[in-house]
């Protein structure tokens, strides 16, 4: 396959060369292949997986730690892994997989008789840097009752399980297509075990990028704005040379042709910063993908959603304010405005999440102030739906039953109803 003959090369390779610099090691067709047992119906590396879990999991008994065994390790897969018994549909599944993800597990060891039940992780959230990142191409998933195979264009994967997938285009074309081959690809008679795992979806073609969760329809797959990264930051990671090992992996099988162009393009000068790289920048770096995933991500009524880029920001802007005390030691306030129909309620699910994962606020609790019963009503049944069980008071029925009926009809400590 020449260079000129590849669809997507043009968006693939820059794009697998971010993610590289960012932190995640290239992986060739073959070792891919290889670390999935060489069945392409599996989805997860299950080396580097039991490995990650063994390395990243200890217990104390009596003042001493201990490692878990290998043992251990495949009996947590095998609770991960849905079987044909377990499965609920794509997104019954996915939802499964995501809270085991976040929550974990445990496992029972007995030590000298003693015999008690120890968590386990599956990814170490608070360390980001204490996990394995592996990315590859042209990953190939065998289709459900089928030898065909269908062939993503980049796969990641934290601790050896896929939880971003990534489809490219050439930059003359739009990303209708890429969005429709994502969301096709989860339908039962395709691959849809790669999307029990995956939690994050995007697609791009180098001029524009999109991102979404699994189950999303095409109508809701969003763009990102991020004020925080410079063009700088993110210039610094899209032309930081890759070593040798890194260059045989990114450039192997199909992509071989492809390596003397780049290479010719990279002695040329630095390339310029393109909206993929931003997009990838601002999601895919190891720590905020997986701040993403475990304090941006909900599932309403059975139905995965993340947070929007400005829900992200105006979240992790009020956990750090209520962080911080005024001079007489009381927490400090402020406002989150929205406009109608962008998100309050969820924004407010998400904050909740967002407050109870942060070790430094303990018990924290949250008061909602509505003025009519459908918003009591919407935001309780968003809560319901995403599974937290908000607590109705008399105290705080009605305390301002004049409230004039204006674009702040509901308020919440940090969160409000306004312009953006």
């Amino acid at each position: 396959m020449s260079f000129n003959a590849a669809e997507n090369v043009q968006s693939q390779i820059p794009a697998l060369q971010m993610l590289v610099a960012l932190g995640f090691k290239p992986l060739s067709q073959a070792e891919a292949l290889s670390l999935r047992g060489g069945r392409p119906r599996n989805v997860v590396l299950d080396d580097v997986l039991a490995e990650t879990l063994m390395r990243i999991n200890r217990f104390s008994h009596r003042g001493r730690e201990y490692g878990f065994d290998l043992e251990d390790a495949h009996e947590a897969m095998r609770r991960l892994k849905p079987t044909p018994d377990r499965l609920k549909g794509l997104r019954g599944t996915n939802q499964d997989i995501f809270d085991s993800l976040v929550l974990g597990t445990t496992i029972t060891k007995s030590i000298d008789g003693d015999s008690k039940s120890y968590s386990f992780r599956f990814i170490d959230w608070e360390n980001p840097s204490n996990n394995a990142f592996h990315v590859t191409a042209e990953f190939s998933v065998e289709r459900t009752g089928s030898s065909q195979t269908r062939r993503c264009d980049i796969v990641a994967f934290v601790n050896g399980i896929p939880v971003l997938v990534i489809e490219n285009k050439r930059p003359t074309e739009t990303l209708k297509k890429a969005d429709s081959q994502l969301i096709g690809y989860q339908s039962e008679d395709n691959i849809p075990q790669l999307f029990h795992f995956a939690q994050l979806l995007m697609t791009m073609n180098r001029v524009e990028a999109r991102y979404a969760t699994v189950g999303t329809p095409r109508k809701f797959w969003s763009t990102w704005r991020d004020e925080e990264d410079t063009d700088e930051a993110i210039s610094a990671s899209a032309n930081r040379p890759l070593t040798s090992a890194e260059l045989d992996a990114v450039f192997s099988g199909d992509f071989a042709p492809a390596r003397a162009y780049f290479a010719s393009m990279a002695a040329e000068s630095d390339r310029s910063v393109t909206e993929q790289d931003r997009s990838i920048f601002a999601l895919c770096r190891p720590e905020r993908l997986l701040d993403i995933i475990r304090r941006f991500t909900v599932f309403d009524g059975g139905v995965r959603k993340v947070a929007r880029h400005q829900q992200f920001f105006g979240i992790r802007r009020a956990v750090e304010t209520v962080k911080q005390f005024d001079a007489k030691g009381a927490r400090k306030g402020g406002v989150i405005w929205h406009t109608q129909g962008s998100g309050k309620s969820l924004t407010m699910v998400m904050l909740g999440r967002a407050l109870a994962l942060e070790k430094s606020i303990p018990n924290p609790r949250i008061l909602i102030v509505t003025d009519r019963d459908d918003l009591d009503k919407q935001i309780k049944d968003t809560f319901r739906s995403c599974d937290l069980e908000p607590v109705a008071s008399s105290l705080c029925k009605r305390i301002a039953p004049t409230a004039p009926k204006s674009p702040a009809s509901l308020w919440m400590p940090g969160i409000g109803n306004g312009p953006m």
